[in-house]
C-alpha cells in the first residue's frame, strides 16, 4: 500500500477506494459488492444528487458554464455539459473545482456513519483527483482499452472520438495498476468477475477484523 496519501490512522471501517477507468465495470463490481452486503457509497450517485434543480453545485455550474447546460425545465443537460469539459482541461478543472470538494464532504460523512466491518468508496476519477487519502485501499477494476470502447459504444451511444477524449482524459492504465493495492481484472465474464469479488470480500473482511484488533 503506498504511504504516503492514505489515511495516517486507520478509522473503522475499512474504506476501499474502488475505481477504473470507463467501461472497465466499475458499476457491475460495485453491485456484486452490495449483493454481498457491503455498503457503496458511491460518488458518481453523490455527484448526481448534487446538481438536481435547486441544489448550490448547479447554480453555480450554470452560472460557470452559461445558460446552455441546462435544459427548458432548467435541469443540466449532462450531454453539453460533457461535450464542453471533456474538449478542455480547463473546463473541466473549472467544474471539478466546483464538484470535487463537495463530493468529498458527502463521502466523509457517509463513511463516518458506516457500521460494517468495510465499505467501498466508488470513485472513477479517485486517481486524477488525489483522493487515496479517502481510503485504506485502492482496487482497480481492469479492463483491455478495446473491451472499454466496446462496452462504452453499447452503452452511451457514443463515437469513438468521443470515447477516447474520455478516456485520454483520465489516468493512463499503467497509472491505475502501479496505484493499486488490488487489481480486479474484467476482461472475462460475470461469473469470473463474481468469482474475484468473492475472493477479496473475503480478503477484506480478514484485514478488517486484523485492524480492528490493533
Amino acid at each position: 500500500m503506498a504511504p504516503d496519501s492514505r489515511k495516517s490512522a486507520r478509522k473503522a471501517p475499512l474504506v476501499v477506494g474502488l475505481t477504473g477507468g470507463i467501461g472497465s465495470g466499475k458499476t457491475t463490481a460495485s453491485n456484486l459488492f452490495s449483493e454481498l452486503g457491503v455498503p457503496i457509497i458511491d460518488a458518481d450517485e453523490i455527484a448526481h444528487a448534487l446538481v438536481v434543480p435547486g441544489e448550490p453545485a448547479l447554480a453555480e455550474i450554470i452560472a460557470a458554464f452559461g445558460e446552455d447546460i441546462a435544459d427548458s425545465s432548467g435541469a443540466l443537460d449532462r450531454d453539453a455539459l460533457r461535450n464542453r469539459v471533456f474538449a478542455n482541461n480547463t473546463e473541466r478543472q473549472r467544474l471539478e473545482a466546483i464538484l470535487h470538494p463537495r463530493i468529498r464532504n458527502r463521502i466523509q460523512a457517509e463513511i463516518r456513519n458506516i457500521t460494517s466491518p468495510y465499505c467501498i468508496v466508488a470513485i472513477p476519477l479517485l486517481l486524477e483527483t488525489g483522493q487515496t487519502d479517502l481510503v485504506d485501499r485502492v482496487l482497480v477494476i481492469d479492463t483491455p482499452e478495446d473491451q472499454q470502447i466496446s462496452r462504452i459504444t453499447a452503452r452511451n451511444k457514443l463515437d469513438r472520438k468521443e470515447i477516447l477524449d474520455i478516456i485520454h482524459a483520465q489516468a493512463a492504465r499503467d497509472t491505475r495498476l502501479a496505484a493499486a493495492d488490488d487489481i480486479i481484472s474484467n476482461a472475462g465474464g460475470l461469473d469470473e468477475l463474481a468469482r474475484q469479488i468473492r475472493t477479496r470480500h473475503a480478503a477484506y473482511l480478514e484485514i478488517a477484523a486484523s485492524l480492528s484488533k490493533q
